[in-house]
């Protein structure tokens, strides 16, 4: 019981300091070897995540998503398309929205996890085990995740911006998922990039990479698209 009762004290230190301090310093204090006395196991995939976050606020990982499992979620999001479900993207969010087709021009679909069928639920159980993973180890408190599917038609894109909203700042972390078919070419356009001071980060949709950097401090552009670009987009929140 005593045991229980000091984990119970040292996590509602560590909502204290999440409180109180910005993302940028909580990757200073990911310290796994505090949780030796609890069941841990070291995912060196999520170390490389955690590091490059640390060092440079942004993470582009291949394969994060084996082959089939893009196969599986690229025909969720299609067939989600035929059955007409997708809706053009807003600017803004539920308190301020608008369509501008000069800023953005991308469709949408909201996930929601608890109707996933059996890719988005393949999707979201990776995610939460991230999540889990981030929480015990870098302390950032992500309670909620919101995640949509994304179609870019032919021409379209998503002028640069924050993922974050004047009144709203919950959004810690963007996740990017690439769901193109194998053999995306650069002629293809649709990169991201991403606004950095030592430089602008080009990123390419390729299919399975994902891409997560913090939300409320990296400006991003989607360039115009030269063939249809698809991809899971989502946020890491806090409550």
């Amino acid at each position: 019981m005593m045991q229980r009762y000091s984990f119970c004290l040292m996590n509602a230190f560590l909502d204290y300091i999440c409180a109180l301090l910005p993302i940028k310093d909580l990757w200073g204090v990911c310290m796994s070897h505090l949780f030796e006395s609890i069941d841990f196991e070291e995912n060196p995939l999520y170390e490389a995540i955690i590091s490059d976050l640390s060092k440079q606020q942004y993470s582009v990982v291949d394969h994060f998503f084996a082959p089939e499992e893009v196969h599986v979620l690229r025909e969720a999001l299609l067939n989600t398309n035929k059955e007409d479900q997708f809706k053009k993207a807003a600017i803004g969010n539920k308190l301020n929205v608008a369509i501008i087709k000069p800023i953005r021009g991308d469709l949408i679909f909201w996930m929601d996890e608890a109707k996933a069928n059996t890719a988005e639920k393949l999707f979201f159980d990776k995610i939460n085990d991230l999540i889990a993973y981030l929480n015990k180890t870098c302390f950032l408190g992500i309670l909620q995740k919101e995640f949509h599917y994304a179609i870019y038609p032919k021409g379209t894109f998503y002028k640069k911006h924050i993922d974050t909203f004047q009144n709203d700042d919950r959004r810690k972390l963007s996740f990017v998922c690439y769901l193109n078919e194998a053999g995306w070419l650069p002629e293809y356009g649709g990169e991201l990039v991403l606004y950095l001071e030592e430089g602008d980060k080009v990123i390419y949709p390729l299919p399975g990479r994902v891409v997560i950097f913090e939300s409320q401090s990296i400006p991003h552009e989607v360039k115009p698209v030269h063939a249809e670009r698809l991809s899971i987009t989502g946020w890491l929140k806090t409550r």
